[in-house]
């Protein structure tokens, strides 16, 4: 039996099918509609309704009912001209608190930060990394299990390399989990010298060691009742991970230096870069800890390997840079092939870099191949070139068109690299170049531009709204 977990009220067929579209698109499994039968709730985790047109009332509400408890706190999307704007925005709707409003045509965008909006009013800040962004079939895995199993207290593993989120997947769990209101706090024990690692994660009392001047918290103690992520345990000493165990186990510790038992109510997860069954193998990492910890395993994939994610992904981070007051950047076709052939080894945290530092560089412009730092351009760059070349060649001879012996495009081609390549993007991007410098040479005269790329006006104005080039055109 199909379980859906966000209700779509829509008697519009086209503007329902954009939002089953972005709501598929988040991770969410929306039911559009329904008979007015009885749900069963336990098959039902409803996350959230969308209400827009309303043509049947009785309909709607009969619709709306299916909620059944959970309409007490689920979060609203509602359509700003829904005619059911004002009965859901006054102040005595249970809604009103925990609604957001969204236009259309309806964008991924708009939908995010709704959802951010409204989780922010209800969890606080943290409402905004309930999950992740990507619509690949690795990225969907990774929020479905998030979704899993971030209402049970399970102890959680997360693997993968460095700069994939990993600390992200610990706070999107804690924030989906019961512990929500209590205290999240991290520690890497990889960056603590492992002398100081023990008095860091369980405290100290007073003259416990030279400098220890006054009694201090550990971190088991600041994240009693919530959660405590153990980021790069990988690297944790071996002695120390004795004493993790022993809190693991018995859910007790005492302070450095101190000798009165104290309980701990946290929930534990962990997360490294290293391969901890190869650590075991090594002798490097106790198996005990490990089967201890990796309850349930989940594994990030690597930037490489979800490329597919990219475009979304510099959409994500554009959103962020405009909260915070940058400019918005945009990266040429040419651009998004030569970040694909990129290996990434830095994963998402370095492309987050890239386009904060594009976004500063270029505000409000386009990024092409060329602009990019030399070690993300490969090839594409040099497709652009070429591209000018071309063009330059055409200006050179358009004069001596009509019976001349201009040289020919295949002239300043090059050879096919020993990889190969895709013809189509690579002929796309050789003719938004030429495109583009024969706007730049006539000064974005369409009609003149025409001319010079020997083509019909209408046939180049096809072609700039194909590419997104309108606004290369003179004013």
């Amino acid at each position: 039996m199909q379980k859906f977990d966000f209700l779509v009220i829509e008697s519009d067929q086209m503007r329902a099918d954009s939002v089953l579209s972005a709501l598929h698109f988040l991770g969410y499994r929306p039911q559009h509609g329904a008979a007015c039968d009885v749900v069963d709730e336990s098959t039902h985790a409803w996350r959230g309704v969308y209400v827009g047109g309303v043509s049947d009332v009785a309909a709607a509400e009969c619709q709306l009912a299916l909620l059944g408890a959970a309409a007490a706190h689920v979060p609203m999307l509602l359509a700003s001209d829904s005619a059911w704007v004002e009965r859901f925005s006054a102040a005595s709707s249970s809604f009103a608190t925990r609604m957001a409003s969204v236009k259309f045509p309806l964008r991924y965008g708009q939908v995010v930060e709704a959802m951010r909006s409204v989780y922010g009013r209800l969890h606080g800040s943290q409402g905004n990394k309930l999950r992740f962004v990507g619509n690949s079939a690795s990225m969907t895995r990774v929020n479905a299990l998030i979704r899993q199993v971030a209402p049970f207290d399970s102890s959680v593993l997360v693997l993968g390399e460095s700069g994939t989120g990993k600390e992200m997947v610990a706070r999107a769990i804690h924030d989906s989990s019961p512990r929500r209101d209590k205290p999240f706090v991290a520690i890497n024990c990889g960056a603590i010298p492992a002398e100081l690692l023990e008095s860091e994660l369980f405290g100290h009392e007073k003259g416990a060691f030279t400098g220890a001047i006054s009694a201090r918290k550990g971190r088991f103690e600041m994240a009693e009742g919530g959660t405590l992520f153990l980021d790069e345990i990988g690297d944790m000493s071996l002695p120390m991970q004795v004493k993790l165990l022993r809190v693991l186990q018995e859910r007790v510790y005492e302070r450095v230096g101190g000798n009165r038992t104290q309980r701990c109510d946290v929930r534990i997860i962990a997360a490294t870069h290293r391969n901890l069954e190869q650590s075991i193998a090594h002798d490097q990492f106790r198996e005990d800890l490990y089967y201890r910890l990796s309850v349930f395993p989940l594994e990030l994939p690597s930037l490489r390997e979800r490329l597919d994610d990219l475009p979304v992904l510099v959409t994500e981070f554009n959103q962020r840079l405009a909260g915070r007051g940058l400019s918005v950047v945009r990266f040429s076709a040419g651009a998004m092939h030569a970040l694909r052939d990129y290996a990434w080894p830095g994963n998402v945290r370095e492309l987050s870099n890239l386009v904060e530092r594009m976004a500063i560089l270029f505000p409000h412009g386009e990024v092409r191949a060329s602009d990019l730092p030399e070690k993300y351009r490969g090839h594409q760059a040099g497709e652009e070139m070429r591209g000018a070349a071309l063009l330059a060649l055409m200006e050179d001879h358009v004069s001596a068109a009509e019976g001349g012996t201009c040289a020919t495009a295949a002239d300043m081609l090059g050879l096919l690299p020993e990889d190969g390549l895709d013809l189509k993007d690579h002929l796309a991007d050789i003719e938004v170049g030429l495109i583009r410098q024969a706007l730049d040479a006539t000064g974005g005269v369409v009609a003149h531009a025409a001319k010079l790329l020997r083509m019909q006006r209408t046939t180049l104005v096809e072609k700039l709204r194909k590419y997104g080039l309108q606004n290369s055109l003179a004013a």
